[in-house]
């Protein structure tokens, strides 16, 4: 839990370090242009250019130094808005900067803690206003300098680029998460194939692409022999093996448009398209010799063999699970008969291959 706290706080930290420079560096232009004339003392001018300049990289090091970076970024963004409001007030309250700097770090806190980290950043920013008035003493200048106009654009054009920059990148790794976890949903954590559900799914659609377009498919439930047996005797490390290698052959024999998946704990299922039953029949023959001819470096006595049931998609078929029967019953037939065998079931009988 911690691990992930840290590596959300990081990713956060580094996603507004850029826009805090940027942001500090011309808001003090704009600062620098609304105090010039205001006659204030050296140390002023001394926090002026460290907040513009030294600070954004003081409050990275902060933030990634510490053991709760997201917590320790939300507390730079509020001494942000502490800072933009004693600013605010030391330059009296002029009009275009006051509200050019404190509307872009409210920008910043809403985007980064939405309505809380708005309230926090609002008692900030009025806290640093009364630090300021308790130091100088009240002030407001109305007049707007075209100086003040000019340093106050760079801060207008220049800081929504960068933060628009940063949320663009930031929904393009959202988009970039959500399909990975659709991915993830969809299929098997251990060979990477479509689990249950979504083969299901796929069926169905395969099954009416099939009605609609009267073409052909075939099924096959895949079967490993004796599975387990294999755990027991071996171990479940060897046993996930065993499926690794099987699934590795699926994808290897995958054309565009095949479907394969693990449709329980040692049963898979393909669906061919446009195979006949006498094509599918090949491609699971030649699979099961392919098993048959594995070996474990460290258990030579190791075989392995697979059990497969093959049907073929038929019109008269009323459903997805009626094809899916057939082939679960000539896998019943195929273990029943002594296993390591392809059978197939054309028009409700079997034959073997």
């Amino acid at each position: 839990m911690t691990k992930n706290k840290t590596g959300k706080g990081l990713s956060f930290a580094n996603r507004i370090y850029l826009p805090r420079i940027i942001g500090l560096s011309i808001g003090m232009l704009s600062v620098l242009a609304a105090i010039a004339p205001l006659g204030l003392p050296g140390w002023v001018w001394i926090l002026l250019f460290f907040n513009g300049l030294v600070w954004p990289h003081l409050a990275y090091q902060l933030s990634t130094r510490t053991r709760e970076p997201y917590q320790a970024e939300r507390r730079n963004l509020l001494y942000d808005s502490l800072l933009g409001g004693f600013w605010a007030a030391t330059m009296q309250f002029n009009p275009l900067p006051t509200v050019t700097i404190l509307s872009m770090m409210t920008m910043n806190n809403v985007a980064a803690g939405g309505q809380r980290l708005f309230g926090y950043g609002v008692l900030a920013q009025g806290t640093g206003m009364l630090v300021s008035i308790a130091l100088f003493g009240p002030g407001l200048q109305l007049t707007v300098t075209p100086l003040q106009i000019y340093a106050c654009l760079p801060m207008l054009t220049l800081y929504p680029l960068a933060l628009g920059w940063v949320c663009y990148r930031l929904a393009i790794k959202l988009a970039e998460h959500k399909r990975h976890l659709g991915t993830l949903s969809r299929t098997d954590s251990l060979t990477g194939l479509l689990n249950h559900g979504s083969l299901k799914d796929l069926l169905h659609l395969r099954f009416h692409t099939c009605r609609q377009e009267r073409s052909e498919a075939a099924i096959a439930i895949i079967d490993v022999d004796h599975f387990k047996q294999i755990n027991d005797t071996y171990g479940h490390v060897v046993g996930d093996c065993v499926l690794l290698k099987l699934s590795t052959e699926l994808k290897k024999n995958l054309r565009q448009g095949d479907l394969a998946g693990r449709y329980g704990g040692d049963e898979f299922c393909v669906i061919l398209r446009d195979c006949s039953l006498s094509q599918a029949g090949e491609k699971m023959e030649h699979l099961r010799k392919v098993m048959g001819s594995y070996r474990n470096e460290q258990l030579p006595e190791l075989r392995v063999s697979l059990s497969i049931g093959l049907a073929s998609y038929r019109s008269e078929m009323a459903d997805p699970t009626v094809w899916i029967n057939e082939a679960d019953k000539a896998l019943y037939v195929a273990k029943k008969s002594g296993r390591d065998k392809v059978y197939f079931a054309p028009d409700d009988t079997v034959s073997v291959v």
